[in-house]
């Protein structure tokens, strides 16, 4: 578990995921029904979802609109009569096939409007435009080839047929959309296999929440720089967002409000909860008792990241503000203290460093990868792990160094260089709770390091009271 995106490279693509969903369908046949409506059910659901607005031209598929389908978990194909008379869905559905071999995608076809078997063996309306396809690309069958090859493999995927529906069209809609988010739960909980240690706490934190409590709720997560307190809120919002009517996930917020104001970070807030993207509520035209109410009538789900001061939680989600029935926050943050006001007793997490066997673990996936690690790497693995003190950040950074180191000589060489002289990255993460300590406690904390360090904490006690420190439990 960790602070900062993991980059590995398996999962290379997990960390340039940028959208939930990628929907690929036959403009002229769903574009302003039903690819229209299972768009808005999944924005609703508040899956992010890509749809290319455009209208196809030309045989050769945009380069945005492949990245696209490259940062996407799924991947909807939605197979329409017309839709391999399109040589740029053709090449869009071969290149989510290749997406699906390549980094797992999931794939979902729906058959809207068109039999199954005809999409599988290029027959009907498919059949003829493959005739024509055979036709126009003769001196290039290979293309026809590959696109009749991703026809067929996603024809075999286990997906929905409209002509099956039972209900009405909004209650297949319905159907499809809790069938993706259901898919993409499932692979947002496989993902977290390499973060070490987080599932428990996940559900730690689900349940201070209370999920299915009308009330209002507030939990604290609080650690030290480095600890795991951004990456478990992540894992926590990801997989309760759909939950609820509005969230909004504010990251950074010590740094972004030094860097811009309190008051643009109010307005980044309104603008995901309310979805309007130019709402600026210190505009004089603008009315505020009315956005009051409109957030009062709203089941929300926040989270500020990286609090470190009471002004920001005061003018973001303050006693002047109030949320919908049921509604969350979810506040991170190295200074318990700023949570007292904010959240109950029982209501304020605090993360752990790793366990030692959960150090070793991710340790390993990091400096070994993929590889078997020889038993004479036991040992020096625990004395990197002692070092990090079970600080996943630190342990990730460590992990990445030694991964570089060919022979048992290379680790030992490491190994004493990091005695002798910190890394500058582990540094700079410690160096974060250090700098947001006020004066006196900075002064306790230098004097012990350099000073007190194995004493009986009585006698330090009476030290610092000599040195006229105002010593208390921090």
């Amino acid at each position: 578990m960790n602070d900062m995106a993991d980059s590995s490279s398996a999962s290379d693509t997990v960390c340039q995921e940028k959208y939930d969903v990628f929907l690929s369908f036959r403009g002229v046949d769903t574009r302003d029904t039903f690819t229209s409506h299972l768009y808005s059910a999944l924005v609703r659901k508040k899956i992010e979802t890509y749809i290319d607005y455009k209208l196809e031209s030309g045989d050769k598929i945009a380069p945005n609109l492949l990245e696209a389908i490259e940062k996407s978990k799924l991947s909807v194909v939605i197979f329409s009569k017309n839709y391999a008379s399109s040589t740029w869905c053709l090449e869009e559905l071969a290149h989510i096939l290749e997406c699906k071999d390549r980094y797992g995608q999931i794939v979902v076809p729906i058959f809207y409007g068109v039999d199954p078997s005809h999409v599988r063996k290029q027959q009907g309306s498919y059949g003829d435009a493959f005739a024509q396809l055979e036709q126009r690309f003769k001196d290039s069958m290979d293309k026809v080839l590959k696109w009749r090859a991703a026809l067929t493999d996603a024809a075999d995927i286990s997906g929905f047929d409209a002509s099956n529906k039972t209900g009405t069209e909004a209650d297949f809609v319905e159907k499809v959309a809790q069938d993706v988010l259901s898919k993409l739960n499932h692979k947002s909980s496989s993902n977290l296999k390499d973060l070490v240690g987080i599932e428990i706490q996940i559900e730690q934190i689900e349940s201070l929440l209370c999920i299915d409590s009308p009330d209002v709720c507030t939990v604290g997560i609080w650690g030290m720089g480095g600890i795991g307190k951004t990456t478990l809120a992540e894992a926590v919002f990801h997989r309760l967002t759909s939950k609820f009517e509005a969230s909004c996930f504010l990251p950074n917020v010590r740094e972004e409000s030094e860097r811009h104001g309190l008051k643009h970070l109010r307005n980044v807030l309104l603008r995901e909860i309310l979805n309007e993207k130019d709402l600026n509520i210190d505009t004089p035209s603008i009315g505020r008792s009315f956005v009051r109410e409109r957030l009062s009538r709203t089941k929300v789900l926040i989270v500020l990241d990286d609090v470190n001061d009471s002004s920001q939680l005061e003018l973001l989600v303050g006693d002047d503000i109030q949320f919908g029935c049921g509604s969350r926050i979810i506040i991170t943050t190295r200074d318990r203290r700023l949570l007292k006001k904010m959240a109950d007793a029982d209501k304020i997490f605090k993360v752990e460093g790793l366990r030692c066997d959960e150090a070793l673990q991710l340790f390993h996936l990091h400096a070994f990868k993929n590889d078997s690690m020889g038993s004479y790497y036991t040992e020096l693995s625990r004395m990197v792990v002692d070092y990090a003190g079970g600080i996943p950040l630190a342990l990730i950074i460590l992990g990445s160094l030694f991964l570089h180191c060919e022979s048992k000589q290379d680790w030992e060489d490491q190994l004493n260089e990091l005695k002798k002289f910190p890394n500058r990255k582990i540094q700079n993460v410690l160096r974060l709770s250090y700098d947001g300590l006020e004066k006196n406690a900075k002064e306790i904390f230098l004097d012990i390091a350099c000073f007190y360090k194995g004493m009986d904490i009585r006698l330090a006690k009476e030290m610092l009271d000599i040195r006229r420190f105002f010593f208390r439990r921090y």
